[in-house]
């Protein structure tokens, strides 16, 4: 009995590692930690009733972001230990399988589990406020959406310490990713990881076109819609035809590995090359999925804080839906190389550079909109400026890829991995990480510290040329991306050692970064005022925190801009108050199925990882439980009496 108990954990748990049992530990402190300041200060109740059950998007914004610095934290530890390894020649600091392992969870969670939650996390702290709405379009489903993103997450990054990592690669191209090369159950944690948050992100999609689409105040057409709501429309509407591919995709891998098909197998009329279609008509639209809503951040910020009107707004929509609709006609540059006629390489090359054209019209509008302003340099301002060049050379180093001949030379150096990093980390971290200081004090009701701010940025931005640049010239030198050790001869030690001290330091601008937060939560300029940005967008004419129901009157929308506008107005003695009418807001209910049903998917998923079906069947029969209750639970919402409206506003410091 003894000896079976020994046997089953020595391949349940991850054994053997230092840097595992390092994690395990921590892992163990950090839930006894938990459970102990929860349990001490009686706030298991508020946990459940304030969070887990919440369906506020604003609350369920804060989580996403919550989870997505946690992610951002996990995936950057992994990269600085990729560069430890790779700082010098010949290091045995992580041997081949544990390399393997740790870029494949680098280049997922950095994906999927942090740029995706950070999205989400904007799209729920801003878009309702931008709207004039007062939640979104189905709050059940987003609070769904949120937990099934947070099980699926859990579901993968729990396989370091249990069964053991993926290690395929973060597209886990097959055959590598199949039983014959991938026996273990780190495939199936990064299937079911990615499945079930992926459903996730599909709902989400729908949620905040529906959103956009019937929810905006009165007043506001699409053509007054802020440009960030643009952008995040944009973005859903790629969601929704790209996930489902993905979706299909890991069913089929799934199917290859659990049931025995031959899908992406050469047996069996199976085919390898369908899979690299299939992944790359999903993966490549994911890239722009991620970086538009950091477009329609620029767009609200460089406006702001340049105290002009955007220019060139009807130029901004049409070049982001523009993009929507190019980015699922380019998937094939991912792989010239492998051999396919000459017409189709040009028409994947042509149609890969024609996204640069509405890309530049872009950086050209905020230039414009900038030329002239009377530009303050605020922490959002600083990270909009830093993303131009950056995003520029990003955009620059694309289309030198997308020129199939020269693609020959680059395909799998470390050239590509510079420029998608360029992308990834100028374009959409800096770009969220600049929404997060501009909406910070709407969501927190206070700003985050200037000056430790700013040593985060330029550790942040040193840090990013130092460690990305030399791996253009290491691309060009000949070193190919997934190597885990080289030798001295090879003349790349130098510029590898150079690339590794840039990461650091942009891991101490993180440490900034953290410290900011937890220094501003005590000392941080509280906003008294709800507009501390002087801002355009309905979002800035309501108290800071929002109250829980956004709006105590549904604004009414006559300008793009209507804020500023109404500003403008009141400056000018040509604004005409009307009195507030105040009546009873309707609210959903809080639920706890959400939360329930995530925990079910979870127990699916990690049923199938291991092979234990009855485990499965358990977590679908409380999938369906949860579905079912939902179909016959009634009370589902209430009204906000009018004198808890008026109290509310009053506690704010607002009289209506």
């Amino acid at each position: 009995m003894w000896e079976n108990i020994k046997d089953f954990a020595s391949t349940f748990f991850v054994t053997g590692d230092p840097l595992i049992y390092g994690a395990d530990v921590s892992i163990v402190l950090s839930i006894i930690a938990i459970v102990f300041v929860l349990t001490k200060y009686k706030k298991w109740g508020w946990l459940w009733r304030e969070w887990l059950t919440t369906v506020d998007h604003k609350r369920i914004g804060i989580m996403y972001l919550i989870a997505s610095l946690l992610m951002l934290f996990r995936g950057g530890v992994d990269a600085l230990l990729m560069r430890l390894q790779l700082a010098f020649p010949n290091v045995e600091f992580l041997n081949s399988e544990h390399y393997n392992a740790i870029f494949t969870t680098h280049g997922t969670i950095m994906i999927l589990f942090m740029a995706m939650p950070m999205m989400f996390a904007l799209f729920n702290m801003v878009v309702p406020l931008q709207l004039g709405a007062r939640d979104v379009a189905y709050p059940f489903l987003n609070a769904l959406s949120f937990w099934l993103f947070m099980l699926g997450a859990m579901l993968f990054n729990i396989s370091f310490v249990i069964g053991g990592s993926p290690d395929a690669g973060w597209l886990s191209y097959p055959p590598l990713s199949q039983n014959e090369f991938s026996p273990g159950p780190g495939q199936n944690f990064y299937i079911w990881g990615i499945q079930i948050s992926g459903i996730g992100s599909l709902a989400t999609g729908i949620n905040f076109i529906v959103t956009i689409l019937k929810m905006r105040a009165p007043g506001m057409k699409l053509s007054k819609m802020p440009l960030f709501s643009w952008s995040v429309l944009s973005s859903c509407i790629m969601i929704i035809f790209a996930f489902p591919i993905l979706t299909v995709t890991l069913a089929l891998l799934f199917l290859d590995r659990f049931a025995g098909a031959h899908f992406f197998t050469m047996d069996g009329g199976g085919n390898p090359m369908m899979y690299l279609n299939l992944i790359w008509m999903w993966g490549h639209p994911e890239v722009y999925i991620v970086v538009v809503p950091a477009f329609g951040i620029f767009s609200e910020i460089v406006a702001t804080f340049s105290r002009k009107k955007i220019f060139g707004y009807k130029s901004m929509v049409w070049a982001m839906m523009i993009i929507a609709v190019v980015s699922f006609f380019t998937w094939a540059h991912h792989f010239f190389t492998m051999g396919t006629s000459a017409s189709v390489i040009a028409f994947f090359a042509i149609s890969t550079m024609i996204v640069g054209i509405p890309t530049g019209v872009k950086v050209f509008n905020w230039l414009f909109t900038m030329y002239r302003g009377r530009i303050s340099f605020k922490q959002p301002m600083l990270w909009t400026i830093a993303f131009i060049p950056c995003f520029v050379i990003g955009g620059a180093t694309g289309v030198m890829l997308a020129v199939a001949p020269a693609d020959y030379q680059y395909h799998n150096s470390y050239f590509l991995v510079a420029h998608f990093h360029q992308v990834l980390i100028g374009g959409v971290v800096f770009g969220y990480l600049a929404g997060i200081y501009y909406w910070w004090p709407k969501l927190f009701g206070f700003k985050l510290d200037e000056k430790l701010g700013k040593w985060g940025f330029w550790f942040w931005n040193i840090g990013f040329y130092v460690c990305f640049m030399p791996q253009y010239a290491l691309g060009f030198m000949g070193m190919t991306r997934r190597y885990y050790t080289y030798g001295w001869d090879r003349g790349w030690a130098d510029l590898n050692l150079v690339s590794t001290v840039g990461a650091f330091l942009m891991g101490i601008g993180f440490i900034f970064q953290v410290w900011q937060i937890a220094y501003s939560i005590k000392n941080g300029e509280r906003d008294t005022t709800g507009d501390p940005w002087n801002g355009r967008t309905l979002e800035w004419s309501i108290p800071s925190p929002a109250p829980f129901y956004n709006f105590a009157v549904v604004p009414q929308v006559k300008e793009m801009d209507d804020w500023w506008a109404t500003k403008e107005a009141k400056a000018n003695g040509t604004y005409k108050e009307e009195p507030a009418k105040l009546e009873p807001i309707h609210m959903p209910k809080n639920s706890g199925i959400p939360f329930i049903m995530a925990n079910f998917w979870f127990l699916v998923g990690f049923g199938f990882t291991f092979g234990w079906v009855w485990m499965a069947v358990i977590g679908f029969i409380g999938v369906f439980a949860c579905m079912w209750a939902r179909s016959f639970q009634y009370d589902t919402d209430y009204y906000v009496p009018v004198e808890e409206v008026r109290r509310t506003e009053a506690s704010l410091g607002r009289v209506v």
